[in-house]
């Protein structure tokens, strides 16, 4: 019997920690934060060469200057301690036109393009291009460049002055496109890294999912028996919950009635229709999920009717119900959240292992029904017509004797014939006793079978047989049994002298070929399509995961091959 993992709450409910944020939990990226380092050093040497620039002006006192040159620099020294941020908002975008208009105002109220504070404007320019790209940076450099040289220019000014805002201008449109540039290739990485980050989210995703079906199946019972997965089932409730009354019952799909299964503390009734059940039990089985009662004796009663608090749950399976789960206590208000939850993930897997079990005992239940078929049909070929043809000449004899005639001779040809029949009767059961064992493989069977059918068949027959080791014994088993199906059908409808037994194994691989020289069968038609040996072979090696072949010529024998490879755990 095998038991759940103690820590279920975890397995069913708890995902494992992970660093991966989800899609829609994540920060909007900051888009000059790859930057920041450039942006910081383009900060530091234009504010560091405005003031150099603006040194005569303190000489001089000129404070209009001065006052301007301090304003200019406390805000970079801000910007620098606190860098700018653009994150695809209003707000970013207003903080970006903020630092060019700054700049531009101090150039402007200090002599245009004779400013000290001019090279300030070029890490506006290039915050502009870094946070939004060629385009908006193109826009900033060019009214930039408009915004200080036409006031300049609209002054009386020389060929040197207009060169002076030429050169200006075409530095901020370059400065502007490198950062427009760099933005993009920044960009491209963003999409690249951006693809990263979802397929490790998705990979993530499918971890995690992969992890709670791993932690899942550790809960369900190794055993398919039905009364183990019970006892397994029970006994973990009974551990995981502290409850004085605790039942399990299953659906009965033949008349659509609950049967109370397992049960500790005040006894139930043993069986119950969906309508008589108690009203807590008959919600959870309607809407499959847990359901708790503080106090029964306020709302509806439960199992018993002592008890004061109670928590109810379907065991689903597949799309319906397979059971249902009753926990319930004497005092009231005795289960919490947390048993709700903890029971919200135990039962769906123990839902399906009880549906596992009792789907296996149903297969089981047709297997044995098919295998008695099987040995109905063997006896009738093999001794069922002996019997009948015995009965037959006790018949005759009968009539011989009112006659008035001799029936000695008559009697002893019937005592023969009594002979064989028990002598067809003792193989028939020998053979269905026979089979592959630990301490006996299959060369060790198939001799001692060839061997019985070579003495009542007259057949020639031989055995080539290599093994170096040994498949799964349930293989085995199978590759008898075709084997027997095999050389039977031969011995009885092919007609054949002779019959050639290959078998080949070492230990990953067993390949079986059967080969006569009978009658055949026409091509493409392996026996009759309603031919029980045929099916039964391939059945045998269906369930094995074997492949059979079946060939032959009409007239000129047949060949079974049939070959698998090992599989642990069969």
């Amino acid at each position: 019997m095998s038991s759940y993992p103690s820590d279920l709450m975890t397995a069913t409910s708890t995902p494992p920690a992970t660093d991966t944020v989800p899609a829609l939990e994540r920060p909007e990226r900051d888009h000059v934060l790859p930057f920041r380092p450039a942006i910081l050093a383009v900060r530091g040497g234009s504010t560091v060469v405005s003031v150099a620039l603006a040194g005569p002006s303190f000489a001089h006192q000129d404070w209009g200057v001065v006052a301007i040159c301090f304003v200019v620099v406390l805000y970079n020294v801000f910007r620098i301690i606190q860098p700018v941020r653009y994150v695809d908002d209003t707000a970013s975008l207003v903080r970006v036109l903020a630092e060019v208009a700054i700049h531009l105002v101090a150039v402007v109220a200090t002599g245009y393009w004779n400013s000290p504070f001019v090279f300030s404007v070029i890490s506006a320019v290039t915050i502009a291009g870094f946070a939004r790209g060629f385009a908006f940076a193109l826009r900033v450099g060019v009214t930039a460049a408009a915004a200080i040289s036409i006031p300049f220019l609209l002054q009386d000014r020389t060929s040197q002055d207009v060169q002076l805002a030429l050169q200006w201008s075409v530095w901020l449109v370059l400065v502007a496109l490198i950062a427009g540039y760099a933005r993009r290739i920044t960009g491209e990485a963003d999409r690249q890294h951006t693809l990263a980050l979802d397929r490790l989210s998705r990979l993530a995703d499918a971890n995690l999912l992969l992890y709670s079906l791993h932690r899942v199946a550790q809960t369900l019972p190794a055993s398919l028996d039905i009364e183990e997965a019970l006892d397994t089932t029970f006994g973990r409730l009974r551990d995981l919950f502290r409850a004085d009354g605790v039942t399990v019952m299953l659906l009965d799909d033949t008349d659509q009635t609950w049967v109370v299964k397992r049960t500790h503390g005040p006894r139930p009734a043993p069986t119950y229709t969906t309508e008589t059940l108690p009203e807590p039990l008959r919600k959870a089985a309607e809407t499959r999920h847990p359901v708790a009662v503080e106090d029964l004796h306020t709302t509806s009663p439960g199992l018993a009717a002592e008890m004061r608090s109670g928590l109810y749950a379907a065991l689903p399976a597949r799309d319906g119900t397979v059971g249902l789960v009753a926990l319930e206590h004497s005092d009231p208000r005795h289960f919490r959240v947390r048993d709700q939850e903890l029971l919200d993930g135990f039962v769906e897997p123990a839902g399906l292992a009880l549906d596992n079990a009792r789907w296996f005992g149903r297969l089981r239940t047709v297997g044995a029904d098919e295998e008695r078929t099987r040995i109905a049909r063997d006896l009738h070929d093999r001794i069922g017509q002996s019997l009948a043809y015995l009965a037959f000449e006790l018949d005759r004899i009968v009539k011989v004797d009112a006659k008035g005639d001799s029936v000695t001779p008559h009697l002893e040809r019937l005592r023969n014939d009594v002979r064989s029949v028990v002598g067809e009767v003792r193989d028939t059961l020998y053979d269905l006793r026979t089979d592959v064992t630990d301490s006996q493989d299959v060369v060790d069977t198939l001799t001692g079978f060839l061997d019985r059918v070579r003495e009542r068949s007259g057949l020639v027959i031989k055995l080539d047989a290599k093994a170096t080791g040994r498949i799964p014994i349930m293989q085995e088993r199978e590759l008898w049994r075709i084997a027997q199906e095999a050389v039977t059908n031969v011995e009885r409808h092919a007609r054949a002298t002779k019959i050639a037994v290959s078998w080949r194994c070492d230990g990953q691989r067993a390949v079986l070929l059967i080969v006569d020289d009978g009658i055949g069968f026409p091509a493409g038609k392996a026996g009759r399509l309603d031919s029980y040996g045929v099916v039964g072979m391939r059945e045998r090696a269906a369930s094995i995961g074997a492949t059979l072949d079946i060939a032959g010529t009409e007239g000129k024998g047949t060949t079974v091959r049939c070959e698998v490879r090992a599989v642990e755990g069969r």
